[in-house]
């Protein structure tokens, strides 16, 4: 694997584990929607998360990461139209999708 990709990959990996953290072992949507910081330190690191799957879709556009395009996608409204950001809509990311790229990420860092 490209050393950038690598690079690329462990960024997304950090980024998953810093919301991980922000978040705490008691996930609760309503502290999450209460507290604008919070949500502000996840968000830019969902933002961190479609630029860096953006750089590897660059080097190598059939790179194994499962719904990159949608993972850009987020990045981009969270960017662009920070204005429409849907806290319930970045939830249902944070507990359905993002343990699963979480998966994959570590799995193709091994």
């Amino acid at each position: 694997m490209e050393l950038k990709i690598n690079k690329y990959l462990f960024d997304i990996q950090t980024a998953i584990d810093s919301i991980y953290e922000y978040l705490g072992e008691n996930r609760n949507f309503n502290d999450y929607n209460e507290n604008k910081i919070l949500r502000r330190a996840v968000e830019r690191e969902l933002e961190i998360i479609g630029e860096a799957s953006n750089r590897i879709l660059k080097i190598d556009d059939q790179f194994p990461i499962d719904n990159a395009r949608k993972i850009i996608d987020l990045r981009n409204w969270v960017i662009h139209g920070y204005d429409k950001v849907d806290n319930v809509i970045i939830w249902g990311v944070l507990m359905n999708h993002l343990p699963k790229l979480k998966k994959q990420v570590d799995s193709l860092l091994k």
